[in-house]
């Protein structure tokens, strides 16, 4: 029993451990000779928001309070969502000496870059928390369900990173659909409008999608001050958790097929 328990406890480290050094492999070579290095991952959402906020509310004239913050609390999560799942439709096929090699958790390299996505949102917040300040809104105890959000978002961006990635080895063109899906995808999601001007019977319909779910969560906590309303979060969480054991199901049993597709 004991011999089984230090096997796993060791199993457990030699994981975080390859997390750890890939994770910090995929920052130093995604800045690689780039003059601004990580000050990229800020730059991409604030040219975002310059631009959005001057065709939504200097030309279009929506009539959203506090847009500034309410535009970059939509921003900065659906960068983390959507860059993570275009990035990890090529993990398996970009890491190919990586896969071949015996003995390497393979499992580990959707979750790799989810979570170099997730840092870089980490690091955007400090910027949303000057424009929240600017915008006269002050932190409130709602911000400690802030990290449950998180790791909802978490959980549900890695459980779809287990499945393009799959897609990815056998059908070359997954990567294509992915980044079609989620710029149709991203005209459904509240990441530049509220909920204010749909229709009831509409409203419960764009719910379902799980980024408006997580949007509406961050924006209660960072803009209003509230908690997240508990029965949609904890039906995501429920619903995360039972995409990623499939997604996990459905990886595992593709890996050894891995080395004879690549």
């Amino acid at each position: 029993m004991s011999h089984r328990f230090l096997a796993k406890q060791w199993s457990l480290i030699y994981v975080r451990d390859v997390l750890r050094v890939l994770v910090a492999r995929d920052f130093k070579l995604r800045y690689k000779r780039s003059v601004l290095g990580i000050a990229w991952s800020l730059l991409v959402p604030l040219a975002q928001l310059a631009v959005m906020y001057i065709v939504f509310k200097e030309i279009l004239r929506l009539t959203i309070p506090h847009y500034t913050s309410f535009l970059l609390a939509g921003i900065l999560p659906w960068i983390w969502f959507q860059s993570s799942l275009i990035t990890s439709s090529m993990t398996i096929v970009e890491n190919r000496e990586l896969v071949k090699q015996v003995g390497f958790p393979i499992a580990v390299l959707p979750t790799v870059t989810v979570l170099s996505q997730m840092i870089h949102f980490l690091l955007a917040l400090p910027i949303l928390a000057v424009f929240l300040l600017i915008d006269g809104l002050r932190p409130t105890l709602a911000l400690v369900a802030l990290p449950l959000v998180i790791l909802v978002q978490f959980a549900l961006t890695v459980s779809l990173a287990y499945i393009v990635a799959t897609l990815q080895v056998k059908f070359r063109d997954t990567q294509y659909l992915v980044g079609i899906c989620l710029l149709l995808f991203s005209y459904l999601t509240p990441v530049f409008w509220d909920f204010s001007g749909i229709p009831e019977p509409f409203y419960s319909i764009f719910m379902l999608n799980p980024m408006a779910c997580l949007l509406t969560a961050y924006r209660a906590i960072l803009l209003h001050g509230q908690l997240p309303a508990a029965k949609p979060l904890a039906a995501l969480a429920v619903l995360s958790s039972m995409v990623l054991s499939s997604g996990c199901i459905v990886f595992l049993r593709a890996r050894d097929r891995f080395v004879e597709e690549l």
